[in-house]
């Protein structure tokens, strides 16, 4: 999940949660935004540790070596 994916989930969650005042029968839309928030932040969370300055993968060095 790339970072763009997971800002594009953190806010439709803030919308579902803190926005949106519509009910549906069945479906509790503030967990369900709840829901998406938190993926969204894992998944910013390591967007940032694979693909980051010091992440596993860089382009320049390729993948680190084992210890």
């Amino acid at each position: 999940m790339g970072i763009g994916i997971s800002v594009f989930l953190i806010a439709v969650g803030a919308v579902l949660t803190f926005a949106l005042e519509r009910t549906a029968e069945g479906v509790d839309l503030d967990a369900v935004g709840i829901i998406l928030m938190v993926v969204g932040f894992v998944g910013l969370l390591f967007s940032g540790l694979i693909f980051g300055d010091n992440g596993y993968y860089r382009r320049d060095r390729g993948p680190r070596d084992p210890l």
